[in-house]
């Protein structure tokens, strides 16, 4: 059973910005830097067998990467410009101290007949303390097993970052990819 932390994976965040003042904002990638994900069962390379998923996020971890522009990074963020976004992350956005974890659940299966390579995890997410159904695909991409999702805040009751009266906001959907060493080490 192997457990998975950020040595080895990576979890990645995207948001994107709306309102009349986007021009001055910046689309974000973020690093979740503390998780783990435990997989119980075989799931091999020729992607067959079934598997439990178990994966914890910690919410305080998210640590901005770098501003985006046109899916490009950029180097447009000061170390204080950093800060100012994680903190209001974690405090305003999040609530780690009230939720300090995300946590999905899933069975991993081998993708149905003409779906392709990969996997499908289905099971269920807890983001806010909000739980929904979720299926995801995973699917081969270069020596990595890439899972990629949008999730919408308000779903789990996150209302995205807003300021000057909503002239400058996050989007509500925003982005979410893992990826994994594959195939899995044992």
């Amino acid at each position: 059973m192997p457990t998975l932390d950020a040595s080895l994976a990576e979890c990645r965040i995207f948001t994107f910005k709306e309102g009349m003042l986007s021009a001055v904002a910046h689309d974000l990638e973020l690093d979740v830097t503390r998780f783990t994900i435990q997989i119980e069962g075989q799931i091999d390379g020729q992607a067959k067998g079934q598997a439990k998923v178990s994966a914890r996020f910690e919410t305080g971890s998210l640590r901005v990467l770098h501003a985006m522009r046109d899916g490009q990074a950029t180097s447009q963020l000061s170390a204080g410009d950093r800060a100012k976004i994680e903190k209001t992350m974690a405090d305003e956005v999040l609530e780690v101290r009230r939720y300090p974890d995300v946590r999905f659940d899933a069975t991993a299966t081998a993708a149905g007949e003409g779906e392709g390579e990969g996997f499908a995890l289905a099971g269920e997410l807890v983001v806010h303390g909000k739980a929904r159904p979720l299926t995801v695909r995973a699917r081969p991409q270069a020596g990595r097993l890439v899972a990629e999702v949008s999730l919408h805040q308000p779903d789990f009751g996150i209302k995205p970052y807003s300021a000057m009266l909503g002239a400058l906001k996050v989007r509500p959907d925003v982005k979410v990819r893992i990826s994994v060493p594959w195939p899995l080490p044992t």
